[in-house]
């Protein structure tokens, strides 16, 4: 028996730390900000602990039934909380709201349970042995989970069958334990007929929940969902509207095909027919394969790489047929080298190559682990791979829409002594959208070379880009530092007021 509720500590554990890691997950996907997120969640999810720790006192009787029936409640309210916040976000039905409840009630329950088996075991272990046991299993199994969520639960399940998974295994061990100490339960067929509905209701959910998620991301975008999946990194989401695909990257739009055109000449032309040179050129962040494809139009240019997270990110645009069809299968060419890797780290510690030409399209920076990418030292890192003739561009979110955030970009390039030239042109499934370029010396912007059937992109249209009226102008002095990230919560700010 001892050695039995050691194990229940165990699993208990784990099943406990991987409701709080769900929610918080879930939390940084659909409103970014992961650093806030996980904070308020942990902090929440642990004084609830607390006052669950605090209400088994109360608990006098029975203590093993109660025991059971609180981990039959605790695996129905974890194994059912992402199903629940993926419909009250997708249905705009009072998600925060919903969040906290659901981890204060799981909390409460989770912070019942260890108090509840020191007090069964304390009669059959020494009290030393007793701490050092539970709290060993429980250190142990929080480690087991904090290791299987990112590198397997996570990339192999999806979020909704993950913490129905673990509600299966609350109840399971219910049921178990139940089975164990039947002659000492007054109500064991009664709880035990509880936990099996609940188990079955558990795995309908595990067996169904793709259809949860397509339905409920349905509702959220508005149109036929074509693809979905959790990387490692991300929730990636592919819709599609009549002729038009669109890609969402953790809920948020990074492109229509019906105008990414415009977004993408904007981003590759200017800086490609201006640079000196543009036979090497590098690409950080898009994955997606459209700014290969417009590098792809310069016939000088031998060769590219391209340094993208998300494996599965560029797997989708090189092997998907449709979405290869869209940057013109750019990243099959075999001028293209495609490297699978965090841009900070690989700049930091594997390029020893300088490029001609350098091209950020990193996301916007919502949270602390974009928001690296563009602060004082990933600008002076990146300056390893530049000579003195690199042209480099970054896209840096709407000078309207977010013009503290995207002037804070430029000044911040600006801190390592290198010019700026800042753009912005119109994108209709962003509005207006900016662009900074730079390089040690800007002063000459000719054009030199411009591929012939573009859309958009004239030489003409440059000089209007850089034209920038009063309502997208701010003078910052602001520096977004690593140490800091003053550039995220002045993002959120600007985008939160405007929606």
């Amino acid at each position: 028996m001892r050695y039995l509720l050691l194990f229940t500590i165990f699993v208990i554990s784990t099943c406990g730390l991987i409701y709080e890691l769900v929610a918080g997950t879930l939390a940084s996907y659909l409103l970014g900000d992961s650093v806030t997120q996980f904070s308020t969640i942990i902090g929440t999810y642990l004084f609830s602990m607390g006052v669950g720790s605090y209400l088994s006192k109360y608990v006098n009787q029975k203590l093993i039934e109660k025991f059971i029936q609180i981990e039959i409640i605790t695996g129905v309210v974890g194994g059912l909380s992402s199903a629940i916040l993926f419909y009250c976000f997708s249905f705009g039905a009072y998600f925060q709201f919903v969040l906290y409840t659901l981890i204060s009630i799981t909390g409460v329950f989770v912070g019942m349970e260890i108090p509840l088996i020191m007090r069964i075991l304390k009669s059959k272990v020494e009290f030393k042995d007793l701490v050092s046991s539970v709290f060993t299993y429980d250190y142990v199994g929080a480690l087991l989970a904090s290791i299987l969520f990112p590198i397997l639960l996570i990339p192999h399940l999806n979020i909704i069958r993950t913490s129905v998974l673990f509600g299966l295994f609350n109840i399971g061990l219910a049921l178990y334990l139940v089975h164990y100490f039947k002659t000492e339960i007054k109500h064991a067929k009664r709880i035990y007929t509880a936990g099996i509905i609940a188990g079955f209701g558990l795995l309908f959910v595990f067996v169904f929940s793709n259809e949860v998620t397509r339905m409920s991301e349905s509702e959220m975008y508005g149109e036929s969902i074509i693809y979905a999946k959790h990387s490692k990194y991300q929730r990636i989401v592919l819709t599609r509207n009549h002729h038009h695909y669109c890609l969402y990257l953790n809920n948020h739009l990074q492109f229509n095909s019906k105008d990414e055109y415009r977004y993408h000449e904007a981003l590759v032309h200017p800086v490609m027919s201006t640079a000196p040179s543009c036979k090497n050129v590098l690409i950080l962040g898009g994955g997606d394969g459209f700014a290969v494809r417009e590098i792809l139009k310069y016939p000088k240019v031998k060769d590219i790489t391209l340094v993208d997270l998300d494996p599965k990110l560029t797997e989708l645009f090189s092997k998907n047929q449709i979405m290869s069809g869209l940057n013109n299968h750019s990243l099959l060419n075999h001028k293209v080298n495609v490297i699978n890797s965090d841009a900070f780290q690989w700049l930091r510690n594997t390029n020893k190559k300088k490029y001609d030409v350098i091209i950020i399209d990193f996301p916007d920076p919502s949270n602390f682990s974009v928001g690296k990418l563009y602060t004082l030292t990933f600008f002076k890192m990146l300056q390893s791979a530049m000579h003195f003739n690199t042209k480099v561009v970054m896209q840096s979110t709407s000078p309207l829409n977010a013009k503290e955030s995207f002037w804070c970009v430029n000044n911040t390039i600006k801190q390592t002594n290198m010019s700026t030239v800042p753009y912005h042109t119109y994108v209709p499934s962003f509005g207006e959208w900016g662009y900074i370029m730079f390089g040690q010396d800007l002063s000459e912007l000719q054009e030199r070379r411009l591929p012939k059937g573009l859309k958009y992109y004239t030489k003409k249209e440059f000089l209007n880009m850089r034209n920038f009226p009063q309502d997208m102008y701010y003078k910052s002095n602001v520096v977004n530092r690593l140490e800091n990230q003053v550039l995220i919560s002045m993002f959120e700010r600007e985008w939160g007021d405007l929606f």
